[in-house]
């Protein structure tokens, strides 16, 4: 009889998260935990983390070091990975803070372990095809907003004092190139901010990229030190100018959705400069058409609340549901359960149900059976950040029914455990949900709350896998890994062969079963972009980073000729 030439034969393949193969210490709960090499441990928290804020089991100062130290630790060895991540985290994932964290401790890192040169003073780094250090390169690609700029410069001034490196100014440098028009400045310097365009610009000295853009750096500095003149050419500062002078005297002229559009008038200057002179039906009437869609996704309760008539809302439904906007706009999938929690008005629903599939355009279709497994205990009840009212189980619950929804077929389970579990291991709470015929992703998720499906505050993973797991070609567990001390191996819980998917929605520093092999795989982060790994995998083909599956790798390949940081 063969042992090897066997029809489930697949060729061996690798992930990009891996875990040492065996159990060097518990997870928070007890239960056996598997140590992530220092990539993989950076990645997973990096796509988990909102950047001083605290989790059900670390403290945010804790937090924020262990992630500290982990950019340190890999900086020194390979700085461009740590480039690929960052320009991923920031276009890719839509992670701000973290982004510029990584950008700016790596260059720290790096300043920090390499000797100086005589002539610069700086390390010496591989450079970009286009020329530029890699330093000065990670620090651009943190970067894509006209108020990062500024959140640079005050994160490295307030962590690493007032001497700025010349990568960072430089990076920053490129950056206020790219970012800083005439909208930008209009919308984001204001006196909010402790670094003003005017500050950054004097601080890093950016050369501009054309003679309104010198016309604009100029006015900025002015406008910092109080002088309010628009130079000639700055055709829509001048026209915000313009209209605020004319509201003053006429509030109705901030109906007119032309000039609006034509001095890049926010949502917010609107409804500050019109005060109760205007009503608010006639504002927001006037704003939906030049909202950008991240804005207008954020004020659907406030369109209610206005009594816009139906003709304007059915123009920003059209926005909403608009598959290019979606993806322009960036948003993760969870923005869209969120708006649709905050502003349940029945006209907004469906097109929240069109755009959140539009986002979750990664999760593939799997064939065959999948076991798809939803941990509910009490450190998922955790919030995804201070300033979210979504819930870690909320977003298990909406990436595991998405992905069953996309299956051929799948089985989907709630877990947790009450303490009269724990000691048993052949005991554990795990509650099937049933499918409901053509019901939306939103109404699942909402029915997953309204009938309560939650079950205990423990976490026996393993006993749950064991109790649901009858011939499934693959299983996925959506979890932060923290399995409790009766645990076994949730590894050894499924065949050998099986494919297990863990999908980690934490970051802490142990996972819940070994990873980085055949059958056994770890993803991670708030959005979807990785389920596309799955059939990769499948098909004898070994994982790669994200970054490595989109254009961003070709734009940002290094050369591998080495040269001095300050001199690109």
């Amino acid at each position: 009889m063969s042992k090897f030439n066997t029809p489930g034969v697949r060729a061996a393949t690798t992930s990009p998260v891996t875990t040492e193969p065996a159990s060097s210490g518990p997870t928070h709960q007890g239960g056996p935990g598997f140590s992530r090499d220092a990539k993989s441990e950076l990645f997973t928290l990096a796509v988990t983390n909102m950047v001083s804020e605290k989790t059900f089991y670390e403290q945010a100062l804790d937090r924020d070091s262990r992630y500290r130290a982990l950019v340190a630790a890999v900086a020194v060895e390979d700085p461009e990975w740590l480039l690929h991540l960052t320009g991923w985290l920031r276009t890719g994932a839509g992670l701000r803070s973290v982004a510029l964290v990584t950008a700016l401790e790596t260059v720290a890192a790096v300043l920090a372990s390499a000797p100086a040169t005589h002539e610069t003073g700086g390390p010496r780094t591989r450079v970009m095809p286009d020329g530029r250090g890699v330093l000065r390169a990670i620090v651009d690609v943190a970067l894509d907003r006209a108020d990062e700029p500024g959140e640079a410069l005050a994160y490295w001034i307030e962590r690493h004092g007032r001497a700025v490196p010349m990568p960072v100014k430089r990076g920053i440098g490129d950056a206020v190139r790219r970012l800083y028009t005439q909208r930008g400045l209009l919308k984001y310097d204001t006196p909010s901010h402790g670094f003003r365009f005017g500050d950054v610009i004097e601080l890093v000295h950016p050369y501009p990229s054309s003679d309104w853009q010198d016309r604009l750096f100029r006015f900025a500095l002015d406008r910092r030190r109080g002088r309010q003149d628009v130079p000639e050419g700055l055709h829509v500062v001048e026209a915000n100018r313009q209209l605020r002078l004319r509201a003053a005297e006429d509030p109705a002229a901030l109906l007119d959705t032309n000039l609006l559009h034509a001095a890049a008038m926010t949502w917010e200057d609107v409804l500050s400069l019109a005060g109760d002179r205007v009503p608010k039906r006639d504002l927001w009437s006037a704003l939906v058409p030049v909202m950008g869609y991240t804005a207008l996704l954020r004020n659907l309760r406030n369109l209610d609340e206005a009594g816009v008539p139906d003709d304007v809302a059915e123009r920003a439904v059209a926005r909403l549901r608009d598959p290019e906007q979606v993806l322009r706009s960036r948003e993760m999938p969870l923005r869209f359960l969120a708006a649709h929690r905050e502003a349940p008005s029945l006209r907004w629903g469906h097109a929240l149900e069109v755009a959140l599939q539009h986002s979750l355009g990664s999760v593939p279709a799997l064939d065959g059976r999948t076991l798809v497994l939803v941990d509910t205990s009490s450190s998922m009840h955790d919030p995804l950040s201070e300033r979210s009212s979504l819930l870690r189980w909320d977003a298990a619950v909406a990436f595991g029914l998405a992905l069953a929804a996309r299956a051929k077929s799948a089985d989907v389970y709630t877990f947790s455990s009450t303490a009269r579990h724990y000691g048993d291991r052949h005991a554990g709470n795990a509650r099937q949900f049933p499918a409901v015929g053509a019901e939306s992703l939103l109404g699942a998720i909402a029915r997953w709350k309204r009938d309560g499906f939650f079950l205990g505050g423990g976490t026996a993973t393993a006993a749950a896998v064991r109790m649901t797991y009858s011939g499934h070609a693959r299983v996925v567990i959506l979890t932060d890994e923290q399995a409790g001390v009766d645990s076994l191996d949730v590894g050894a819980c499924v065949p050998e062969r099986v494919p297990l998917y863990t999908w980690n929605l934490a970051g802490y520093a142990r996972g819940h079963a070994p990873a980085g092999t055949t059958y056994r795989h770890t993803f991670g982060g708030l959005t979807d972009r990785m389920f596309g790994l799955i059939p990769l995998l499948e098909s004898g083909r070994s994982g790669v980073w994200p970054w490595e599956m989109s254009p961003l790798a070709a734009a940002m390949t290094v050369a591998t000729t080495a040269t001095t940081e300050a001199t690109a």
